[in-house]
């Protein structure tokens, strides 16, 4: 990580086949981005949406100079490759094997003091990304309220603390 590193917040979700589907997000993430930090990953009941499955959810940062424009492009081609209908109107109240949305650009060093609430109206997501800026200014004070789920890329797991995951 660069002494003061720049990128975007990314909101990151599945309810169709999570634990194979979130994971399958993360290493796509990582075909164009590494590494990718991210908090821990939390089993979250669905919010305003109707529907019986439940999300594994979880906030991840990426250091990147890509505009906004070219990473929401590639955040919905990730979410398209895992079986997301992007064209249905529909699409934001259904179960999805996939979600990849940009929360907020983040300056580390700038922002890390920002509170969760002007990043995102996502309530269920600000423990998520206070422990991953906690984490990624080495401040390890924070207690975790909620156990994370632990995943697999390969022989790698992630998804019980807040990490950063790389390539190799």
């Amino acid at each position: 990580m660069s002494a003061f590193p720049r990128g975007y917040l990314l909101g990151v979700g599945s309810n169709i086949d999570p634990d194979q589907n979130f994971a399958r997000i993360i290493a796509l993430l990582l075909e164009s981005f590494e590494p990718v930090h991210l908090s821990r990953v939390l089993n979250i009941p669905p919010v305003g949406m109707n529907s019986h499955r439940a999300f594994l959810n979880a906030v991840a940062f990426i250091e990147t100079d890509m505009d906004e424009r070219e990473l929401k492009q590639r955040c919905n081609e990730i979410e398209t490759s895992l079986g997301r209908d992007r064209d249905d109107p529909d699409s934001k109240y259904k179960d999805r094997p996939a979600d990849v949305d940009i929360l907020a650009y983040f300056n580390v060093d700038a922002d890390w003091q920002r509170g969760a609430s002007s990043i995102t109206d996502e309530y269920f997501l600000y423990p998520l990304i206070d422990e991953l800026k906690a984490y990624l200014t080495e401040n390890n004070e924070m207690a975790a309220a909620q156990a994370g789920t632990r995943l697999r890329i390969g022989s790698s797991a992630f998804g019980e603390a807040a990490t950063s995951i790389y390539r190799d």
